[in-house]
């Protein structure tokens, strides 16, 4: 079953379940796949957004909710805070486990001795090559600081 099939099937057994919280992140979360659709029919993509879109936007939406949580709890809005919180939760259980720091690095390596990378200026394509590979498992934030110390080391 296809990632976008399974936040349906969820959708809906969010409404029989009457779980208000999981029925309304899910909507959300199918109203942000559907805005992604239309921006890819007007790149002439008639399928709409594939599956690796829907991980790098499931992972943007977690990455917004744990920020969101982290500005209420600075402002003392614990209620708040808890429920982008479990909003994350809910977003988090469709990606795939996600890469530890071994597997970054281990991943960064191969793609920087692969892409034959010399220097910082082959960043951009290192980062390229692994957000195609592991969109949706890997913290990219984590992987362009191992590449661009990997690349460092090289230059």
């Amino acid at each position: 079953m296809s990632l976008r099939d399974r936040i349906s099937e969820d959708l809906k057994s969010a409404m029989r379940a009457k779980d208000a919280l999981r029925l309304s992140t899910l909507r959300l979360v199918q109203a942000a796949i559907k805005d992604r659709d239309i921006a890819a029919r007007a790149e002439d993509r008639c399928d709409g957004c594939e599956e690796s879109e829907i991980l790098a936007l499931l992972q943007k939406l977690v990455k917004q909710r744990e920020e969101s949580a982290a500005t209420y709890e600075n402002a003392g809005r614990l209620d708040l805070a808890e429920r982008e919180q479990a909003e994350a939760d809910i977003v988090r259980t469709y990606l795939p486990t996600p890469m530890d720091e071994t597997e970054i690095e281990e991943a960064a390596e191969t793609v920087v001795e692969e892409l034959g990378a010399t220097g910082l200026k082959d960043m951009g394509k290192c980062m390229g090559a692994l957000k195609q590979r592991y969109t949706g498992r890997m913290d990219f934030s984590k992987a362009g600081e191992t590449v661009k110390t990997l690349l460092q080391s090289r230059a």
